[in-house]
């Protein structure tokens, strides 16, 4: 659906649009014929890749942090470039850009609900109020609350530990029993502030009941308070204390009424944390011999992990695409155009080091890509933030997706030192 052609194509600030994410938006808004802008840091925009700031049609340098200084600095960018659309990007700022939106009357997410959906204590709140299945919580300040609290809610073992306010696993702890419990909420509040913007994180920590079972996510594209469900996409992770996402497959392998049932919760929890015009990223797991999707988190943004092109490539449908028709006020086109599959998987080390080669396999159906070059630090293996690549298949079903995913990353070689 072309909504616009060259300059007088309807505009859109995207309130940071560095991360996975942003590529998407770019290719989704040059289909659309949409002009994007950013609004972002002086320093974190000299730093963006040639190809973004070439798709950008301005800028809008600003301190995000500061609240009232970004109202007023994107208010006056916005009405100064007709900008029709404002689309969050960056995880954090979620809350910003509802702030805005609600300021310059475009359509948007729910002010009062929206720190909800960045805030895990308050998403736990939100979801208790809206009756949506989520594992038991409690929150903590330290070490010694912690362990308090996880008896006097019984919790039980294993327990999850994860920062109040982050992404990207970082900081989430897996323990086993009490012993594990100091050194989980230690690694929780590691990050006080968000990389690269500064922002002030809540310093509390969340320990949420942990829930066995595959795990899966589901996005939603909502438009004037409208849920239009996308595709349910199964999760693989590692084992152990850091749970890392390894890889994600579409379509989900799910009977068709558990996929259902995983949309409709996942929109219930898109709605409870405010979101009214644009899209949620739902991370649930499935206890074993149930069926009741227990939701984990959800996040008002595009997913992360490539997961716009795996969608895509499955159904046809354009998550990015969705995302800024809802915010711009029209229908999200979410109709599937084709029933393929398709599948990631990334190339983590064993051990953190020094990058000193990383070869992708090239196998029919596939395609990859190296995010680090040799010299380059490679992170313990604790978080997202370790990966070294990842590989793309595409496939007529989810189990040839998934295995030549798999096949493609086991002959990829990676030499960490």
């Amino acid at each position: 659906m072309k909504i616009g052609t060259g300059p007088h194509g309807p505009g859109v600030l995207v309130i940071e649009p560095m991360g996975n994410a942003g590529r998407f938006l770019v290719e989704a808004a040059d289909r659309l014929g949409v002009r994007l802008y950013a609004a972002t840091h002086e320093d974190v925009h000299d730093g963006y890749p040639d190809w973004l700031r070439a798709a950008l049609a301005g800028v809008c340098a600003t301190d995000l942090t500061d609240t009232p200084k970004a109202l007023a600095d994107m208010d006056a960018f916005c009405r100064q470039h007709a900008i029709a659309g404002v689309a969050p990007c960056f995880e954090l700022f979620t809350p910003l850009a509802a702030l805005l939106a609600e300021r310059l009357g475009l359509p948007g997410n729910d002010p009062r609900l929206a720190r909800a959906a960045r805030n895990k204590v308050l998403m736990g709140e939100a979801f208790a109020a809206a009756g949506v299945p989520a594992p038991r919580w409690a929150v903590a300040h330290g070490a010694a609350g912690a362990h308090r609290a996880a008896r006097e809610h019984g919790l039980g073992w294993p327990l999850v530990v994860k920062p109040a306010e982050q992404g990207g696993s970082w900081g989430v702890s897996v323990v086993d029993g009490p012993d594990g419990l100091a050194d989980a909420v230690g690694a929780a509040r590691r990050y006080t502030r968000a990389h690269p913007h500064g922002l002030e994180l809540d310093a509390r920590v969340l320990l949420q009941e942990y829930v066995p079972g595959e795990e899966y996510s589901c996005d939603t594209v909502v438009a004037d308070g409208v849920a239009y469900p996308l595709p349910v996409v199964a999760k693989d992770t590692t084992e152990g204390r850091y749970r890392i996402e390894t890889g994600h497959t579409c379509p989900s392998g799910l009977p068709a009424p558990l996929v259902r049932k995983v949309q409709h919760t996942a929109a219930r929890a898109a709605l409870a944390v405010g979101v009214r015009h644009g899209i949620a990223h739902t991370e649930v797991k499935i206890p074993p011999g149930s069926d009741t999707p227990y939701v984990i988190e959800t996040g008002a943004r595009l997913p992360g992990d490539n997961l716009c092109e795996v969608v895509e490539a499955a159904t046809g449908v354009s998550e990015a695409a969705a995302h800024l028709q809802a915010v711009l006020g029209l229908l999200p086109d979410t109709v599937p155009s084709r029933t393929r599959a398709a599948s990631i998987r990334f190339l983590l080390p064993e051990r953190g080091g020094v990058l000193r080669r990383a070869v992708i396999a090239d196998l029919p159906g596939t395609h990859g890509e190296v995010h680090l070059r040799p010299g380059e630090v490679v992170p313990e293996p604790a978080d997202s933030a370790c990966r070294i690549g990842h590989v793309v298949a595409r496939a007529e079903t989810a189990e040839q997706a998934r295995g030549l995913a798999g096949r493609a990353a086991a002959r990829s070689r990676v030499e960490v030192g």
